[in-house]
């Protein structure tokens, strides 16, 4: 039974495996999300997409905007992490807005990245 958490194996926490995402992974954007993603072809994780989330401190100096950012795309994802049922894949997602988005804006904005991937 599949449920619709985010578990610890669907975090992506390693320093190695975030940097070779950085290195090898392919770039989308749409609204005010940038998502770097590399798809991995490993056998003993089935179906898992790890994911990181990312608001840089450069555009939001205070913590409480940028944790409240992290909340709302992490939900985002997590409601929709179904578009990907197919594929193993390491996601970063980046918010890349000046100005705080709303949690429907992000949602529509998660969609349509989700959605380009699991084309790929």
């Amino acid at each position: 039974m599949k449920t619709n958490g985010l578990s610890k194996k669907e975090r992506l926490c390693n320093v190695k495996a975030i940097g070779t995402l950085v290195a090898k992974g392919r770039y989308v954007s749409h609204g005010s999300l940038r998502c770097c993603y590399l798809l991995t072809g490993s056998e003993e994780e089935q179906n898992i997409c790890r994911i990181v989330v990312s608001v840089p401190k450069r555009l939001f100096k205070r913590a409480v905007k940028r944790n409240l950012l992290k909340r709302r795309i992490r939900e985002a994802y997590r409601l929709q992490k179904s578009l990907l049922e197919s594929c193993n894949a390491d996601l970063m997602f980046v918010y890349c807005s000046k100005e705080v988005a709303s949690f429907q804006d992000i949602y529509s904005d998660m969609t349509v990245l989700l959605k380009r991937i699991a084309q790929k």
